[in-house]
Protein backbone atom coordinates (compact mmCIF):
# COMPACT_ATOMS: atom_id res chain seq x y z
CA UNK A 1 0.00 0.00 0.00
CA UNK A 2 1.24 3.34 -0.94
CA UNK A 3 1.89 6.04 1.88
CA UNK A 4 -1.73 7.32 2.92
CA UNK A 5 -3.89 8.34 5.25
CA UNK A 6 -6.48 6.26 5.81
CA UNK A 7 -10.06 6.82 8.01
CA UNK A 8 -13.14 5.37 9.04
CA UNK A 9 -15.97 6.48 11.10
CA UNK A 10 -17.56 4.61 13.80
CA UNK A 11 -20.17 5.35 16.85
CA UNK A 12 -19.50 8.53 16.65
CA UNK A 13 -15.41 8.52 16.47
CA UNK A 14 -13.25 9.49 13.17
CA UNK A 15 -9.79 7.28 12.98
CA UNK A 16 -7.35 8.90 11.08
CA UNK A 17 -4.50 6.03 10.57
CA UNK A 18 -0.93 7.14 9.12
CA UNK A 19 0.32 4.76 6.97
CA UNK A 20 3.51 4.56 5.58
CA UNK A 21 5.14 1.47 7.87
CA UNK A 22 8.20 1.51 5.09
CA UNK A 23 9.50 4.33 6.89
CA UNK A 24 7.97 4.57 10.40
CA UNK A 25 5.10 6.36 9.12
CA UNK A 26 7.33 9.39 8.46
CA UNK A 27 4.64 12.15 6.41
CA UNK A 28 5.09 12.34 2.77
CA UNK A 29 4.32 15.63 1.16
CA UNK A 30 1.46 14.06 -0.35
CA UNK A 31 -0.04 12.78 3.30
CA UNK A 32 0.74 16.73 4.64
CA UNK A 33 -1.90 17.95 1.80
CA UNK A 34 -4.25 15.68 2.05
CA UNK A 35 -4.93 16.14 5.87
CA UNK A 36 -6.58 19.59 5.87
CA UNK A 37 -9.37 18.58 3.53
CA UNK A 38 -9.81 15.17 5.06
CA UNK A 39 -10.44 16.90 8.69
CA UNK A 40 -12.36 19.52 6.85
CA UNK A 41 -14.66 16.65 5.76
CA UNK A 42 -14.74 15.31 9.18
CA UNK A 43 -15.66 18.67 11.04
CA UNK A 44 -18.28 18.82 8.33
CA UNK A 45 -19.72 14.98 9.17
CA UNK A 46 -22.30 15.24 11.48
CA UNK A 47 -22.11 11.53 12.45
CA UNK A 48 -18.36 12.70 13.76
CA UNK A 49 -18.03 13.39 17.18
CA UNK A 50 -14.70 12.70 18.09
CA UNK A 51 -11.16 12.61 16.09
CA UNK A 52 -8.37 10.06 17.10
CA UNK A 53 -5.37 10.01 15.12
CA UNK A 54 -2.71 7.27 15.26
CA UNK A 55 -0.25 5.45 13.32
CA UNK A 56 -0.14 1.79 11.54
CA UNK A 57 1.29 -0.96 13.02
CA UNK A 58 4.15 0.03 16.05
CA UNK A 59 5.26 3.63 15.80
CA UNK A 60 3.03 7.21 15.33
CA UNK A 61 5.33 8.92 13.50
CA UNK A 62 8.24 9.30 12.35
CA UNK A 63 8.34 13.08 11.29
CA UNK A 64 8.75 14.28 7.62
CA UNK A 65 10.01 11.75 4.74
CA UNK A 66 13.55 13.36 4.82
CA UNK A 67 13.38 12.56 0.89
CA UNK A 68 10.70 15.37 0.66
CA UNK A 69 13.14 18.00 1.93
CA UNK A 70 15.68 17.67 -0.85
CA UNK A 71 13.38 20.11 -2.60
CA UNK A 72 12.21 23.22 -0.13
CA UNK A 73 13.10 22.91 3.40
CA UNK A 74 10.64 25.95 3.27
CA UNK A 75 7.84 24.42 1.18
CA UNK A 76 8.14 21.02 3.32
CA UNK A 77 7.56 22.98 6.81
CA UNK A 78 5.57 25.23 5.09
CA UNK A 79 2.96 22.09 4.21
CA UNK A 80 3.79 20.40 7.65
CA UNK A 81 2.40 23.81 9.69
CA UNK A 82 -0.93 24.18 7.70
CA UNK A 83 -1.57 20.24 8.84
CA UNK A 84 -0.78 21.09 12.43
CA UNK A 85 -2.87 24.15 12.26
CA UNK A 86 -5.95 22.27 10.66
CA UNK A 87 -5.53 19.66 13.40
CA UNK A 88 -5.54 22.17 16.07
CA UNK A 89 -8.50 24.32 14.37
CA UNK A 90 -10.57 20.84 13.73
CA UNK A 91 -13.55 22.37 16.36
CA UNK A 92 -14.53 18.46 17.76
CA UNK A 93 -12.28 17.08 20.74
CA UNK A 94 -9.28 15.29 19.38
CA UNK A 95 -6.73 12.63 20.35
CA UNK A 96 -3.50 11.10 19.83
CA UNK A 97 -3.06 7.58 20.19
CA UNK A 98 0.92 7.22 20.49
CA UNK A 99 3.12 4.25 20.23
CA UNK A 100 6.51 3.44 19.19
CA UNK A 101 7.88 6.66 17.86
CA UNK A 102 6.31 9.77 17.87
CA UNK A 103 9.29 12.77 16.07
CA UNK A 104 9.64 15.18 14.58
CA UNK A 105 6.56 16.53 12.30
CA UNK A 106 4.94 13.27 14.37
CA UNK A 107 5.36 15.23 17.59
CA UNK A 108 4.21 18.18 16.15
CA UNK A 109 0.58 16.47 14.62
CA UNK A 110 0.31 14.85 18.62
CA UNK A 111 0.81 18.20 20.21
CA UNK A 112 -2.01 19.63 18.04
CA UNK A 113 -4.52 17.50 19.09
CA UNK A 114 -6.04 18.36 22.67
CA UNK A 115 -5.11 14.90 24.19
CA UNK A 116 -2.55 12.68 23.80
CA UNK A 117 -2.29 8.69 25.06
CA UNK A 118 0.34 6.51 24.92
CA UNK A 119 1.99 2.86 25.40
CA UNK A 120 4.75 2.66 28.12
CA UNK A 121 7.17 2.14 25.51
CA UNK A 122 6.72 4.94 23.21
CA UNK A 123 9.31 7.85 22.60
CA UNK A 124 9.40 11.42 21.72
CA UNK A 125 11.02 14.13 20.51
CA UNK A 126 11.40 16.96 18.24
CA UNK A 127 14.60 16.71 16.11
CA UNK A 128 15.23 20.07 14.03
CA UNK A 129 18.49 20.99 15.26
CA UNK A 130 20.25 17.89 14.26
CA UNK A 131 19.29 19.20 10.60
CA UNK A 132 19.88 22.55 11.27
CA UNK A 133 16.62 23.57 10.38
CA UNK A 134 14.24 26.04 12.64
CA UNK A 135 11.29 25.19 14.18
CA UNK A 136 7.87 26.56 13.77
CA UNK A 137 7.10 29.53 15.18
CA UNK A 138 3.47 28.31 15.30
CA UNK A 139 4.68 25.15 16.22
CA UNK A 140 6.94 25.98 18.78
CA UNK A 141 4.93 28.49 20.89
CA UNK A 142 2.12 25.27 21.00
CA UNK A 143 4.50 23.27 22.51
CA UNK A 144 5.68 25.69 24.83
CA UNK A 145 2.21 26.14 26.08
CA UNK A 146 1.59 22.43 26.51
CA UNK A 147 5.11 21.74 28.47
CA UNK A 148 6.36 25.11 29.70
CA UNK A 149 9.74 26.85 28.02
CA UNK A 150 12.40 24.74 29.50
CA UNK A 151 11.01 21.47 28.19
CA UNK A 152 10.41 23.35 25.42
CA UNK A 153 14.22 24.11 25.13
CA UNK A 154 15.40 20.47 26.29
CA UNK A 155 13.22 19.00 23.14
CA UNK A 156 14.58 21.53 20.90
CA UNK A 157 18.13 22.31 21.72
CA UNK A 158 19.28 18.53 21.87
CA UNK A 159 16.72 16.76 19.36
CA UNK A 160 17.30 14.17 22.10
CA UNK A 161 14.23 11.59 22.68
CA UNK A 162 12.28 11.87 25.59
CA UNK A 163 10.51 8.27 27.01
CA UNK A 164 6.89 8.03 28.06
CA UNK A 165 7.00 8.62 31.53
CA UNK A 166 9.02 11.60 31.17
CA UNK A 167 6.65 12.89 28.09
CA UNK A 168 4.15 12.65 30.99
CA UNK A 169 5.74 14.02 33.74
CA UNK A 170 6.29 17.08 31.85
CA UNK A 171 2.51 17.49 30.18
CA UNK A 172 3.58 16.16 26.75
CA UNK A 173 1.27 13.65 26.89
CA UNK A 174 -2.03 12.63 29.03
CA UNK A 175 -1.83 9.11 29.98
CA UNK A 176 0.64 6.28 29.35
CA UNK A 177 -0.77 2.97 29.27
CA UNK A 178 0.75 -0.43 30.08
CA UNK A 179 1.74 -2.12 26.48
CA UNK A 180 -1.36 -3.91 25.27
CA UNK A 181 -3.87 -1.36 26.92
CA UNK A 182 -3.28 1.44 24.71
CA UNK A 183 -6.21 0.37 22.16
CA UNK A 184 -9.09 0.18 24.91
CA UNK A 185 -8.54 3.29 26.75
CA UNK A 186 -8.57 5.16 23.85
CA UNK A 187 -11.95 3.57 22.52
CA UNK A 188 -12.98 3.89 26.23
CA UNK A 189 -12.58 7.18 26.57
CA UNK A 190 -13.78 8.31 23.28
CA UNK A 191 -16.95 6.38 24.14
CA UNK A 192 -16.63 8.77 27.14
CA UNK A 193 -16.57 11.82 24.92
CA UNK A 194 -19.18 10.79 22.59
CA UNK A 195 -21.55 10.53 25.49
CA UNK A 196 -20.70 14.03 26.41
CA UNK A 197 -21.75 18.03 25.26
CA UNK A 198 -20.80 19.03 22.57
CA UNK A 199 -21.38 22.70 23.32
CA UNK A 200 -19.47 22.14 26.50
CA UNK A 201 -16.69 20.16 24.68
CA UNK A 202 -16.36 23.22 21.79
CA UNK A 203 -17.07 26.36 23.96
CA UNK A 204 -14.09 24.94 26.65
CA UNK A 205 -11.61 24.08 23.38
CA UNK A 206 -11.88 27.64 22.72
CA UNK A 207 -11.36 28.84 26.10
CA UNK A 208 -8.51 26.59 26.52
CA UNK A 209 -6.90 27.68 23.09
CA UNK A 210 -6.90 31.29 23.91
CA UNK A 211 -9.73 32.48 21.63
CA UNK A 212 -10.92 35.57 23.21
CA UNK A 213 -14.04 37.09 20.78
CA UNK A 214 -16.70 34.57 20.72
CA UNK A 215 -17.74 34.74 24.58
CA UNK A 216 -20.66 35.81 24.03
CA UNK A 217 -21.71 33.76 20.85
CA UNK A 218 -21.13 30.65 23.66
CA UNK A 219 -23.46 32.33 26.27
CA UNK A 220 -25.65 32.81 23.16
CA UNK A 221 -25.53 29.41 22.35
CA UNK A 222 -26.47 27.81 25.97
CA UNK A 223 -28.89 30.14 26.73
CA UNK A 224 -30.60 29.01 23.39
CA UNK A 225 -29.95 25.71 23.07
CA UNK A 226 -31.22 22.40 24.94
CA UNK A 227 -28.13 20.64 26.70
CA UNK A 228 -28.19 22.53 29.57
CA UNK A 229 -31.96 22.36 30.41
CA UNK A 230 -31.22 18.19 29.08
CA UNK A 231 -28.49 17.93 31.04
CA UNK A 232 -30.32 18.55 34.50
CA UNK A 233 -33.01 16.76 33.35
CA UNK A 234 -31.45 13.98 33.08
CA UNK A 235 -29.24 13.95 36.06
CA UNK A 236 -32.45 14.71 38.20
CA UNK A 237 -34.32 11.22 36.95
CA UNK A 238 -31.07 9.59 36.78
CA UNK A 239 -31.17 8.67 32.87
CA UNK A 240 -27.95 9.10 30.11
CA UNK A 241 -28.56 12.46 28.95
CA UNK A 242 -29.77 12.92 24.82
CA UNK A 243 -27.71 16.24 24.09
CA UNK A 244 -28.73 17.69 20.84
CA UNK A 245 -26.24 20.63 20.28
CA UNK A 246 -23.61 19.49 17.41
CA UNK A 247 -20.50 21.38 16.46
CA UNK A 248 -19.78 23.33 12.63
CA UNK A 249 -16.08 23.50 11.12
CA UNK A 250 -14.73 26.26 11.66
CA UNK A 251 -16.22 29.50 11.58
CA UNK A 252 -19.84 28.21 10.80
CA UNK A 253 -22.74 28.39 13.72
CA UNK A 254 -23.43 25.23 15.99
CA UNK A 255 -26.48 23.51 15.18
Amino acid sequence: MDPQLSHGVADGVATVVIHHPAKRNAMTADMWRALPPLLDALADDPAVRVLVLTGEGGTFCAGADISSLRGSAGEAQGLAVRAEDALAAFPKPTLAAVRGYCVGGGCQLAAACDLRFTDERASFGITPAKLGIVYPASSTRRLVSLVGPATAKYLLFSGELVDAERALRTGLVDEVLPDGELDGRVAEFARILVSRSQLTQAAAKEFADGRTDRDGYWARQAREGDDTAEGVAAFLERRPPEFTWTASAPGKVGR
